[in-house]
């Protein structure tokens, strides 16, 4: 039988998902779904549950309760072993500090996801070249990652992300630690070469600014997504007029 998330055409779903840390309640029955090349932006304030949310999404966290789906499969059923290998390849991810290895020189950053799924050296740093390229850093091929900017890294992230040509990206708040401005070109890019390649994209922010990017935004109050976005339509509203 075919799932009811491919019938409704839906790329990733959560569905009354309710997930505890200890005695601390995070999600409390939240459902959201997004399709094939959607940008969906996930609002709330901190201590909503919307990063926990989009862990759940990416196969990080199991939920206690409810059920995650990805292309037509039960994702929260898959064991570690097999959830980790979809992580590695067709999901990418960018977070607020970029999670890099600072030791490591932002081509290596970029190449390391693509040689632990076994592609040769020279397609991993060719590849890696030319998405740093892309992202206007390939002059900072050979630099380790924590001598640069922080719009520099975040790109690194980016192009890290992308270079696995994965089917979702999960952006955690992917330009709390840079400047409006930083964040704009940071955002541009993302979102841009995103809807080129036809990724979907699962956003997490506080942002209007950023929001605005997205195809739709969900809210996420006390660990349940609503529908209801209130003033904070209005503010997305205002920040695309602004775009």
């Amino acid at each position: 039988m075919t799932p009811p998330a491919v019938m409704r055409g839906r790329l990733i779903e959560a569905r009354d998902v309710v997930k505890s840390f200890g005695q601390t309640p995070a999600l409390h029955g939240a459902s959201v779904a997004t399709g094939q090349g959607e940008i969906l932006a996930v609002m709330g304030p901190s201590g909503s549950g919307k990063s926990t949310l989009l862990h759940c999404l990416a196969g990080i966290f199991q939920p206690d309760q409810g059920e995650v789906w990805f292309d037509g499969q039960r994702l929260d059923t898959l064991d570690e072993a097999e959830r980790t290998r979809l992580r590695r390849t067709v999901f990418g991810f960018v977070f607020q500090f970029g999670q890099l290895v600072p030791e490591l020189t932002s081509a290596d950053n970029v190449a390391l996801p693509l040689l632990l799924n076994r592609a040769s050296r020279k397609a991993a740093y060719t590849t890696a070249d030319a998405w740093l390229d892309r992202l206007g850093i390939g002059d900072k091929a050979a630099n380790r990652t924590g001598e640069l900017s922080g719009g520099e890294a975040q790109r690194v992230a980016v192009a890290r992300a992308l270079a696995l040509g994965p089917k979702v990206i999960f952006a955690d708040e992917p330009t709390g630690s840079l400047d409006s401005l930083t964040g704009e070109k940071v955002m541009d890019l993302l979102t841009g070469l995103s809807r080129e390649a036809g990724t979907t994209v699962v956003l997490v922010t506080h942002d209007a600014r950023v929001a605005a990017y997205a195809d739709r935004v969900v809210m996420v109050r006390d660990g349940l997504v609503s529908a209801d976005l209130g003033v904070v339509a209005e503010q997305v509203s205002a920040a695309k007029a602004v775009r």
